[in-house]
């Protein structure tokens, strides 16, 4: 398969991804909405930070690295031993559920009965959901290598949507029953999630049309089941070091990502209403990121893992894929540059009336207008991150993969002391600022590699980071007029008044965009010629 095709099925990937995913988001947007109107500040924050903590870490520690291994170099491999290897990732979700849930429930602060019941219940229940995801681990990583275009977006977004509608059921007639609603509503989630990938590949695998598939390594469904190689050894054992490579890599990426989450949990430097709010702001702060750059940067990172080779250097690699690779950084870095400014900058002015349209004064009054004005410019931070860490793991040796682990140990301890000083100085903020030094210190780190090795070519992709002056000028002349509408039509002045900043900030929107596409040529063909591709390779109808 050559690089442009590969680039095709990675851009349509992001694109399909992108769309479903908003129109999903927009669903789940509107029931969370809903569901927020019925709960205390301390449910949200038990459920959210709490217990949410649980179950992701329990997902981290037990598939990342699995993942982030299996995706690489899939061009040549022996499948069955991959889906050996990611069969793993079950009896180690076991191990950190039982481990987990342990410390959950016997080193932890226990929240009030009265206040948040049926605590031990959500444990129990959050770690068990967490094992039966892990159950459809194999299912997901053939699906992503070999670019299955919307079935990993339907499968989560239905899951979720169906999720929601579970607990605004749940909240509205049976509101006393606490913890149970969210708890059986995370393991309904998890099953459901299961079955959408089991239930497509066995159609797939069991109709005539699949034998059309000569790409995919299975050709029934026990396939995917753990056997015994014909070279009669159960995994790979490269495959098995880069794992492990990768394990103490995620470990450290773990406290970077639910870092936060790990302090107030851990030192308890805020309440549990006061962590709600702040998880709140922090969902829908993320979610552009969440919609936009997370698809991006999972398609793209499988693109990259299979244009370029890990072992050699770019001058000694096809000179054709390393100029498509670059290509496609620049372009990436680009966007991704445009797209948290754009949050950034517009962000500001309209984070009071967000939380009041989105959670009503629970929101808007208090810390929560200061905490997503902080966290639009984290966005930005954001979005280079994850283009920049989506080539840089994608480009890295074994031996590079290891040196990194130190720098993000490095990180890691920083952060948890720098998120424990800015909280007691100034609040929950202190953790967005703490997040912001932290993701500086990983672009840094990434960049420094991808100008390491592009420096013998003539090829130079951070030229992306680059904007005209003319788009510049642009975006600080809709922040200024924004910030001053802000101030005199929201947010205590009615609907009237809401609209109004609504549609000056509309104006300015439209003005900055269309600066842009006059401006940045070159993004606006890249996004032509590869989001907008026609989709008659699709693999999933």
């Amino acid at each position: 398969m050559g690089s442009q095709e590969v680039l095709g099925q990675a851009a349509r990937l992001a694109s399909s991804g992108l769309i479903l995913q908003v129109l999903f988001r927009l669903i789940t947007f509107v029931l969370n909405a809903f569901i927020l109107r019925f709960l205390s500040k301390e449910i949200v924050g038990v459920v959210n930070v709490r217990l949410t903590l649980l179950y992701s870490t329990t997902l981290f520690l037990a598939r990342e690295a699995f993942r982030r291994a299996c995706l690489s170099g899939v061009t040549q491999r022996d499948w069955s031993q991959t889906l050996n290897l990611l069969w793993l990732t079950v009896p180690l979700g076991v191990f950190w559920s039982l481990f987990l849930g342990w410390v959950w429930l016997q080193l932890l602060e226990v929240p009030d009965p009265h206040v948040v019941p049926h605590y031990a219940t959500g444990v129990v229940l959050f770690g068990l959901s967490a094992v039966v995801e892990l159950l459809g681990e194999p299912f997901w990583v053939l699906a992503q290598a070999h670019m299955f275009v919307k079935l990993k977006v339907i499968a989560e977004s239905l899951s979720v949507i169906l999720k929601s509608i579970l607990t605004a059921f749940l909240v509205l007639w049976l509101p006393h029953w606490g913890l149970y609603i969210f708890s059986l509503a995370q393991l309904f989630y998890a099953t459901v999630l299961v079955l959408c990938y089991v239930i497509y590949f066995t159609k797939l695998l069991g109709s005539p049309e699949s034998t059309k598939l000569q790409t995919l390594p299975v050709s029934r469904i026990t396939d995917l089941l753990p056997n015994i190689t014909r070279s009669g050894a159960l995994i790979n054992w490269k495959e098995a070091k880069l794992t492990w490579s990768f394990f103490k890599q995620s470990f450290l990426k773990q406290i970077l990502t639910e870092g936060e989450r790990y302090v107030m949990t851990f030192l308890n430097v805020l309440n549990f209403g006061d962590q709600g709010v702040y998880d709140i702001v922090n969902n829908l702060g993320s979610l552009v990121a969440r919609l936009i750059f997370q698809p991006i940067e999972e398609s793209f990172y499988i693109f990259f893992a299979k244009v370029l080779e890990r072992e050699k250097d770019a001058t000694l690699q096809k000179q054709e894929d390393v100029a498509v690779a670059a290509a496609v950084l620049e372009s990436l870095l680009k966007l991704a540059l445009l797209a948290g400014l754009t949050i950034t900058v517009f962000g500001f002015a309209y984070s009071q009336l967000a939380l009041d349209v989105y959670g009503g004064a629970m929101l808007s009054s208090g810390s929560g207008p200061v905490l997503l004005r902080s966290y639009c410019f984290y966005v930005l931070l954001l979005a280079i991150n994850g283009v920049t860490e989506c080539f840089t793991f994608a480009a890295m040796s074994k031996e590079e993969v290891d040196r990194y682990n130190f720098v993000m140990l490095a990180l890691s301890s920083s952060f948890l002391v720098l998120s424990y000083l800015l909280t007691r100085w100034c609040g929950s903020v202190g953790f967005i600022l703490a997040n912001c030094f932290n993701m500086g210190i990983r672009i840094t780190q990434s960049l420094c590699f991808i100008h390491r090795y592009y420096r013998r070519s003539p090829h130079r992709p951070l030229a992306g980071l680059h904007l005209s002056p003319v788009l510049l000028g642009t975006f600080a002349l809709g922040g200024g007029v924004t910030a001053v509408s802000e101030v005199f039509l929201c947010c205590e002045q009615g609907w009237p008044a809401r609209l109004a900043h609504i549609a000056v900030g509309a104006f300015c929107l439209g003005a900055t965009l269309g600066t842009a596409f006059l401006t940045e040529t070159k993004l606006i063909h890249f996004l032509r010629t590869q989001l907008g591709v026609p989709r008659r390779t699709d693999k999933m109808t």
